[in-house]
């Protein structure tokens, strides 16, 4: 791909600028051209959904997806039921900002148990279908690294995440092949393969070795070892061309200028994408 159909591609997920408000990601992306966001939720609330969408619209800018829903698994059924509602209020807020994919983060288990944890989160994302179906979303299920099972997600693989999408319902629930979280897998062509018509977002960032902080480890493209173009030519031969989503978490990134740091990932972007 040539820079400027790159850019048509590119989408800054708002983590990446953890340091800007969204008003001020809204206003930076458009400084550098950026064409698409990913919205996180607790950005999204400190803004307002209403100014929000309006900003949003102004600028010119559409949305690749709302992260994040899931955190399905609880120990309680009350508090399960509360985590579906919360969900929910998810599914509304991003189609009220125009993006058809809610990306499903879905979440530790309340105990030791990751059986009970998964079907916690079958569990949660069958009761929310019928909700995204009634606002026209896709849900998103993102597979996580095994390393962030105890605490972010127990669903780890991109075989899980299939397995869910394929049992629940490919109308409306779809994977996100996140680079960072599935480079590892031994299987990972096949069950790209697998996806194929249901891949819903692809995320970027580099594994840089050693990892030095579990949440914040994400490195800039080009700085560790996965294969990123090659992951990307297999994604869209799966038939996946949108937005590609550019989400790092990483302190260094956070305690730069944001204009700065925007600038060195859409370099970033261009080089290893």
């Amino acid at each position: 791909m040539n820079n400027q159909a790159t850019m048509q591609r590119f989408s800054l997920n708002q983590i990446t600028t953890e340091q800007w408000g969204l008003a001020e990601a809204i206003e930076g992306s458009v400084r550098q051209e950026v064409a698409w966001m990913s919205v996180w939720r607790h950005k999204l609330h400190e803004y307002g959904l209403k100014e929000a969408k309006r900003h949003l619209s102004d600028a010119g800018l559409s949305l690749s997806s709302l992260c994040r829903g899931g955190m399905f698994s609880a120990g309680t059924k009350e508090e399960r039921v509360r985590r579906i509602e919360d969900n929910k209020r998810a599914i509304v807020e991003a189609a009220e900002l125009g993006t058809d994919v809610l990306v499903l983060v879905c979440g530790p288990g309340a105990t030791n148990d990751l059986n009970e944890a998964r079907s916690h989160v079958e569990e949660g994302i069958e009761a929310i279908v019928p909700y995204a179906k009634d606002h026209g979303l896709k849900l998103g299920i993102e597979p996580l690294h095994p390393m962030y099972a105890a605490d972010r997600s127990v669903i780890n693989t991109l075989e899980q995440a299939n397995d869910l999408a394929e049992k629940i319902g490919k109308d409306h629930v779809g994977v996100v092949v996140d680079a960072f979280h599935v480079w590892w897998d031994p299987y990972l062509e096949k069950q790209i393969q697998r996806a194929t018509g249901n891949i819903l977002g692809f995320h970027v960032s580099d594994w840089k070795v050693p990892i030095v902080d579990m949440f914040k480890g994400r490195s800039l493209m080009g700085d560790g070892v996965i294969e990123l173009k090659k992951m990307r030519k297999r994604v869209e031969a799966a038939g996946y061309k949108g937005p590609i989503e550019v989400e790092i978490m990483n302190q260094l990134l956070w305690d730069m200028n944001g204009n700065e740091a925007l600038a060195q990932v859409i370099d970033r972007y261009h080089s290893y994408v």
